[in-house]
């Protein structure tokens, strides 16, 4: 599809083949654009946050209800060793990546025992279970009181630099960088012989038993990559509002994840970022107006459903792809 010398078709489909770069020149300006800087940074955290469900939900096709626990174990694990211990902040970020890692090893191997509704209601069950324990466990997390007064130690390495990344630009760009890294774990993920695998499982899994995969372990594994990459979302949102309350792991939580993966456009790239972006800016409009704005946002979401069944970003990839494909008569 050529007009004028240029050429529609070939451009599309690199973009197609390389969607990062297009992503992360949308999110380099987001922050320059957005009202303020705080929901820009927030939305790329729980775009990340979204991202990792996406490879359980929408590569795997596993659906799950209590993937605010991996957020939560993150949150408070870097919120705890941040309170309790001079580490640096680059420490404090893997030790909430790390028993995220731990959690989700643990949850995915349990609940992977089962298929379908009672796997959905496994995972919920699990993230109740650490919302209570956290409530109940006041000495370590606060209790309903959360984590309060987190410390911001510097980007440091010792003898090389020590760098305040907390204004609110650079802070921005700062979980902008751990975005756009587990962007390109992502891609490569997706395009190895596993991530074929993953979405052959979510296609066709007796399909997959039939060529000899053990399609138990691989979700297993899906499940521990989703949970590292939304224990990441966790500590950086720990250190972007410092603190963490007990609604990080509750339900609602979960079900918010859910609706940003529907709104974007499950098993689409971007559409995470599209979700997040798109829920974060509708809260922030309608809470200005009345404090019951999950009543409006509610009915936007079921019509949304309805006539983009593969979410925005899903529906927009679609009709790009229809567009690409109709020849343009030259001229």
């Amino acid at each position: 599809m050529k007009k004028n010398g240029f050429d529609f078709g070939k451009i599309m489909s690199w973009l197609a083949a390389n969607p990062i770069p297009l992503i992360v020149v949308v999110l380099v300006i987001v922050p320059f654009i957005s009202p303020y800087k705080a929901l820009a940074t927030q939305m790329v955290i729980l775009g990340l946050l979204a991202l990792g469900y996406n490879i359980l939900y929408g590569y795997t096709g596993l659906l799950s209800f209590g993937h605010a626990a991996y957020f939560g174990l993150g949150a408070y694990a870097t919120g705890i060793i941040l309170i309790r211990t001079n580490c640096s902040l680059l420490t404090a970020i893997g030790a909430g990546v790390f028993v995220a890692f731990v959690g989700a090893c643990l949850i995915g191997f349990l609940c992977l025992r089962r298929r379908g509704i009672y796997f959905a209601l496994l995972t919920l069950a699990f993230a109740q279970m650490l919302y209570f324990t956290a409530n109940m466990w006041e000495s370590l997390t606060g209790g309903e009181a959360g984590l309060r007064n987190i410390p911001h130690p510097p980007l440091a390495i010792p003898g090389l630099f020590s760098v305040d990344v907390y204004a609110p630009t650079r802070f921005y760009f700062f979980v902008l960088a751990f975005a756009v890294i587990a962007l390109i774990l992502l891609n490569r993920i997706l395009e190895s012989p596993f991530g074929r695998v993953l979405q052959g499982i979510r296609e066709n899994e007796n399909r997959a038993k039939a060529l000899g995969y053990n399609t138990n372990r691989i979700k297993w594994l899906s499940f521990v990559l989703s949970g590292i990459f939304s224990g990441l979302a966790g500590s950086l949102y720990t250190l972007h509002i410092g603190f963490v309350g007990i609604d990080e792991l509750y339900w609602e939580m979960s079900g918010k994840i859910l609706m940003m993966i529907l709104l974007g456009g499950p098993g689409t790239f971007f559409g995470p970022f599209v979700g997040a972006g798109i829920f974060l800016y509708l809260e922030d409009i309608i809470s200005g107006y009345t404090r019951y704005w999950m009543i409006v946002l509610g009915p936007i979401f079921v019509l949304s459903v309805l006539f983009f069944p593969q979410g925005v970003w899903g529906t927009v990839r679609l009709f790009l792809e229809r567009l690409r494909k109709t020849p343009l008569e030259e001229g």
